[in-house]
């Protein structure tokens, strides 16, 4: 891990060419550092014009200069932003003029945020959060990626760590004083209903479908026999060709994704090879992902015998070639030649995936929130009878909730997290 105590840079906007360019400096020695290149900084948050100039008197470019004072600042250090004209050698030149500053190197990815994150000015849900929300493709994923950047699930972590610290603080008093039974007995009850109400409420939430599932799309699987018709469905539903087509049985081989979004919901269409009798190593290998896929599926749209169908809990069954041979009953008709059933389909399509993903206003858990969450509720089922258990029981659950918000137990994860963010995040 990079020495937090360094003083950063990294250009973070876009990437040039642009009609602005922004390029931050992070640390102890980011004010000096920014005096070399614009001379006398401006007043903490108050742009000014500033000519920027090489160390050795060249030239850089004329630019708006913002400084900010720690901890007030995005990093919780003293940073200065340089907000430039976005041609590629304006970029470079400063860039450069920054790396021959003493005391500062270029930052890494994610180190910005990773800052705030150690300085306390966000936590590990709101950095979880803002990694999503760089990465939204859909309106949906946007608006649930802005609800955890802005502290949403921090504020509801928080509540309930409020609630554990009350509980705590009453058995921690009973265990002190025991003997002293008027003024500090422990109401065993009290505390076991109120651990159960929030053991109730994880639950709860814990039942909720995984962010992942909105983060990487709803995964609609296209299985069945060879040339019914899996290959030409993706195409249509996609808009264009992304799968090849003939005639010829077996063609789909291998696996083929692609990202959708319709109506703002997040897919993944998957083309798979034919089921059958396989004639070849190669069509077995073909047929063994297609399988594996059906049981990743989150929507299984499946074009074959009805009896066949495997089972699963969100399939449609849909006839393809309506054109050409009449439909079976309880089946989805569809013709990608001319189009028939196609907009039935997509409306199916759409609200089983619209069932299967989060509700619009519903905070969710990824994984490894989930994970912690379930241990907090694993601390606090089944509360025990004796005092120092209960007390150890509710620390346990604390510190559950800890490593959610990052406070505590976090450092393994935070690599993994950073390296999806850009330099100058």
């Amino acid at each position: 891990m990079a020495d937090l105590a360094d003083t950063i840079f990294a250009h973070s906007s876009g990437r040039p060419p642009a009609a602005i360019a922004v390029i931050r400096i992070s640390g102890s020695h980011a004010h000096a550092a920014a005096r070399e290149l614009a001379g006398e900084l401006p007043e903490p948050r108050h742009a000014a014009l500033r000519t920027l100039r090489r160390p050795d008197g060249e030239l850089l470019d004329r630019a708006l200069v913002i400084r900010f004072d720690g901890p007030a600042s995005v990093t919780g250090e003293d940073l200065v932003e340089l907000h430039c004209h976005g041609g590629r050698a304006v970029v470079d030149g400063v860039l450069a003029a920054l790396g021959e500053v003493t005391g500062l190197r270029q930052a890494e990815a994610g180190e910005f945020t990773r800052r705030a994150l150690v300085n306390g000015r966000l936590d590990l849900t709101e950095a979880e959060g803002l990694a999503d929300l760089l990465e939204a493709e859909t309106q949906q994923q946007r608006r649930a990626a802005l609800a955890v950047a802005g502290g949403a699930l921090r504020n509801q972590i928080e509540n309930w760590r409020s609630r554990l610290v009350h509980l705590s603080a009453q058995a921690e008093a009973a265990i002190d004083y025991v003997g002293d039974e008027d003024e500090t007995a422990l109401d065993t009850h009290a505390v076991r209903s109120a651990a159960a109400a929030l053991v109730g409420e994880w639950r709860n939430w814990l039942e909720r479908p995984p962010a992942e599932l909105l983060h990487q799309g709803v995964r609609v699987v296209l299985a069945g026999p060879p040339n019914t018709g899996k290959s030409s469905l993706l195409n249509a539903l996609v808009g264009h060709d992304r799968a090849i087509v003939t005639d010829l049985a077996g063609t789909t081989r291998d696996i083929i994704e692609v990202p959708l979004a319709l109506e703002g919901i997040p897919l993944v269409l998957v083309d798979t090879a034919g089921l059958r009798e396989a004639t070849n190593k190669v069509e077995r290998l073909g047929i063994s992902l297609a399988e594996e896929q059906i049981a990743r599926a989150d929507v299984l749209l499946w074009l074959g015998d009805a009896a066949e169908c495997p089972s699963h809990a969100n399939v449609i069954q849909v006839h393809t070639k309506v054109d050409l041979i009449p439909p079976e009953s309880g089946k989805r008709a569809v013709s990608v030649v001319t189009g028939e059933g196609l907009a039935d389909l997509r409306a199916a399509l759409l609200g089983t995936a619209r069932l299967i993903l989060p509700n619009e206003d519903e905070l969710v858990l990824n994984r490894r929130q989930s994970a912690a969450l379930g241990e907090a509720a694993h601390a606090l089922s089944g509360m025990p009878q004796d005092l120092l258990l209960v007390a150890e029981s509710l620390r346990e659950a604390r510190s559950a909730l800890d490593r959610l918000t990052g406070r505590a137990g976090i450092e393994d994860v935070l690599d993994g997290l950073f390296s999806r963010f850009c330099l100058g995040k």
